[in-house]
This record gives structure tokens, sequence and C-alpha cells, in this order.
């Protein structure tokens, strides 16, 4: 198959409903030419389920990305789909999560802005380290962010994780960059999400977007975010880490 992915083998995580951009990532990958495993956590049965809306049905790996347990033993889950030649040329981490309590920035609990930065910025760092004995020169790692230079309505600490990925992939980038393998992000516009649903104030969040972008933005539509990714995850950008890519319609770059 045709596609800048051809022959390329991918790691989607994230994957719950067919609005995520982890989703459309998956869908645009195998459409570019990519073999796509996905991972899942909570809710495999329907990651089974979505898994086979994609173009070609996916297999999917159970991963809790705070359990060392799964981390450990990622590797081998995928060696055991791919065979002896088993490798991975790509990670996508689509993977965020905040308690309610990380939703207040005054009054959160250390115990809850802890689960946030876990789950949502250090998992960046253990996840690509269970996949590198699969990884080699020209592997990529592209994650997910929401723009961190700014104060958001509502997103109060999972900002402060988001600054924290951000961090994270710039860390990744100058210390796997000798081995040639690249970290990026694509900082993505709001997407209407089951995510997005256990954001308290999504919507006058996501308002924002009506005003500023010049371009401008669908909430309901995830794909540009997740050709981005796929951009990224291609050849296309050899020389390219520690990155940025704002896909959200222009909004980073307005001022008033």
């Amino acid at each position: 198959m045709s596609g800048i992915l051809a022959g390329k083998r991918i790691l989607v995580t994230g994957v719950l409903t067919e609005a995520s951009i982890a989703f459309q990532t998956a869908k645009v990958a195998q459409n570019e030419g990519a073999e796509v495993i996905l991972t899942g956590f909570g809710r495999l049965s329907l990651v089974e389920r979505i898994a086979k809306r994609l173009p070609k049905e996916a297999p999917v790996i159970e991963l809790d990305v705070t359990n060392q347990e799964h981390l450990d033993g990622l590797a081998d889950k995928i060696r055991a789909h791919q065979g002896d030649d088993a490798r991975i040329d790509g990670i996508v981490h689509s993977i965020a999560f905040g308690p309610q309590g990380a939703f207040n920035f005054l009054e959160a609990s250390w115990e809850d802005v802890s689960t946030a930065v876990h789950v949502s910025a250090y998992s960046l760092k253990s996840l690509t380290m269970a996949c590198l004995p699969l990884m080699g020169r020209g592997s990529s790692v592209v994650g997910l962010t929401f723009d961190a230079q700014t104060a958001w309505p509502k997103y109060d600490w999972m900002g402060v994780a988001k600054a924290a990925l951000e961090g994270t992939s710039r860390y990744l980038a100058r210390d796997l960059g000798p081995q040639g393998i690249r970290s990026n992000l694509v900082s993505a516009g709001p997407i209407k999400s089951m995510a997005a649903k256990s954001i308290p104030g999504f919507e006058e969040l996501a308002d924002v977007w009506n005003h500023r972008a010049p371009i401008g933005w669908d909430l309901a539509d995830p794909e540009p975010a997740g050709r981005g990714v796929v951009a990224l995850l291609s050849d296309f950008f050899p020389n390219t880490t520690g990155e940025i890519v704002h896909v959200d319609g222009g909004v980073h770059m307005m001022g008033a």
C-alpha cells in the first residue's frame, strides 16, 4: 500500500470513540499505509468494537500507563501480534486524565494533581521507554497537548499537566535524539469527545474557538488534528524534534 506511512508500524493509545483524535489518527494512518495496534484501558470491549470501525480492524492491547506490570509487558504483547520481526516505528500518545478535584486550581489536593500529572505527562516518558526496545532510528513519538502557554478558563491543573507534557516531550527529544528518535506534540483545538465531557465548563472553554479561530474550527471534526499527528509520524519531518505543531485553527497566535 502506498502512502506517507507505507510499511510503518504505529502504536496508537487513547482510542475510545470515533469522535476522538486518536481514532482519526489511526484511521488516517491506515489509509496512509501503516499497520496499527491500539491500546485501551478500562473499557476494553468498547475499544475492541471501535477497532472494527477502522478501515482494517486493529488488534487491541490492554494498557494502564500507571501500571508498571502493563508497561513492562507491552513490548512482548506487541511481539505477540507482530512476530519475530516486531518493531514500532511510531507511538501516538493520546492519554490524559484529571480527577474532578484537579479542575479547581486553588482547592485541588496533591493526590488529584499527582494523578493528573502521572497519567497526562509522565506517561509519555514511561510509554516511550516501554516501547524503546522495539524502536530504532527514524522512529517518531507524537503526543497530543492543549496549548499550555496560557491559563485557560476551567482547565486548571490539567493545564499544568499539559505544560509538564510539553516539557517531557522536549526532554525526550533531547535524550532520544542521539538514537535517531524524534519526539513532537500536536497542540489541537478542543474536540467534543468522551474526554471533553469530563471537563467542567468545557463549553465555555470551547467557545473561545467560535470567536478567535481565523481559519475556523469545527468542534465535531477531529480529523485535521489526526492528520497533523500522521504528518509528524511520517518521514516528511526527519529533523524536526522537540516541536509543538498547532492544529487549532490559528487561535494560538491571535491577540485580543
